[in-house]
């Protein structure tokens, strides 16, 4: 994600974003919980559950890609980084990275602090909270 990032310009190293102690808050409720729960919680079976968790977490994963532009085009027209190529490829990393450590682990936990923390880092110092507008 990193390599994605810093070579096309979605992520801009800056300093820190005003907000912090407010973005942690929020950032564990939306996007780590709210995209956790359905994507993660909801739709992957636990391990023990099905013979084929690939098929689940491919299609997990690709509804999570899926639903940023969705996000985008319906109730967050400001949000226009969630269409870029480069953001929905990472997102897709970052799926399929919290998709596996939730069905590695059986916990959804470890994926809602990767993602949280992937969120915060982002919003806080590679200027994501200027580029949603």
């Amino acid at each position: 994600m990193a390599a994605i990032g810093l070579s096309t310009g979605l992520y801009l190293p800056t300093e820190t974003a005003p907000g912090l102690m407010i973005r942690l808050l929020t950032v564990w409720v939306v996007p780590a919980l709210g995209e956790e729960i359905p994507f993660r919680a909801l739709l992957l079976p636990g391990r023990d559950e099905t013979r084929r968790p690939w098929l689940w977490v491919t299609v997990s994963t690709a509804l999570y890609v899926a639903w940023h532009p969705f996000e985008t085009l319906t109730f967050l027209p400001h949000a226009t980084m969630f269409l870029r190529w480069d953001f929905l490829l990472c997102t897709g990393i970052l799926g399929l990275s919290c998709a596996l450590m939730r069905l590695r682990t059986g916990s959804l936990w470890p994926a809602v602090l990767l993602h949280g923390g992937f969120v915060v880092v982002w919003q806080t110092w590679l200027g994501g909270v200027s580029a949603l507008g």
